[in-house]
């Protein structure tokens, strides 16, 4: 009788794919749930970078004009002077609000967050252009 060549391939056993999916499955409950506040960050980052657009597009209003446009005139004047191609809503589906003079700056611009209230924290907190700690 001829003995036959058995090659012994290495690989993994049941048990230890078992013990890796079971340490896969326990990570995931922790990153999981950070992951999914993810969107409402991304919300708020968003209103943070039009509102800096704005306020971009109000300087060089008032560097060609002489002044800010007024509160009645608002920001569809920089629509109408071609500074901006259209005015954006705030991440909510609202208009941003512009107040001049502003009670926290020479002009406030903001949204009043996902609540769509004025005041709230997290992510109903109000985000503006006034200088404040706003995470």
């Amino acid at each position: 009788m001829k003995k036959k060549n058995v090659i012994k391939v290495p690989g993994f056993s049941l048990i230890e794919i078992l013990v890796v999916l079971a340490i896969m499955g326990i990570l995931l409950s922790f990153i999981v749930p950070s992951v999914m506040n993810r969107p409402d960050e991304a919300k708020i980052l968003r209103a943070k970078n039009d509102i800096n657009v704005l306020e971009s597009a109000l300087l060089l209003y008032k560097l060609d004009q002489g002044d800010f446009p007024s509160s009645t005139q608002g920001l569809q004047t920089l629509v109408e002077k071609k500074y901006i191609k259209s005015l954006p809503t705030d991440p909510w589906g609202e208009e941003y609000r512009y107040d001049n003079p502003g009670l926290r700056s020479e002009f406030d611009l903001y949204s009043y967050g996902a609540d769509k209230k004025e005041g709230g924290e997290e992510k109903n907190q109000d985000i503006g252009n006034w200088v404040e700690d706003q995470n």
